[in-house]
């Protein structure tokens, strides 16, 4: 699939769709939700509340991010998802839906929170 056409799928996928799959993710690792939602919260600043609202309301990709206030360490999520560097992707939306995968892949791996959240970077 060329990059575009897959650019376009996630844009239109839901995270509502996604969101089930990332509590499994890391609770079959031993993670809680509560870690899940503290990465989101740290990646888009979403509190709880409102995340329940955008999985309620079903939005895609590209509203969910519309909506998110992107933390600036983001740029420091390195490493590769579906064997693509996330810092060498080019449409800013797919980097940062990647960037969201990469920290739920993390955390899953049982990296500790202080490295995912970046802050002391």
């Amino acid at each position: 699939m060329n990059s575009n056409k897959q650019d376009e799928k996630i844009a239109k996928m839901t995270f509502a769709s996604v969101y089930p799959h990332y509590i499994n993710k890391v609770e079959r690792k031993g993670r809680t939700k509560a870690e899940l939602l503290a990465v989101i919260q740290w990646l888009c600043a979403f509190d709880e509340q409102k995340l329940e609202e955008l999985i309620e309301s079903k939005v895609n990709f590209e509203a969910f991010f519309a909506e998110a206030n992107l933390n600036p360490n983001a740029r420091l999520i390195t490493g590769k998802i579906c064997g693509i560097s996330v810092e060498s992707i080019e449409n800013p939306l797919t980097q940062k839906v990647r960037y969201l995968d990469k920290i739920v892949d993390e955390l899953a791996k049982g990296r500790k929170m202080e490295k995912i959240l970046r802050n002391d970077l």
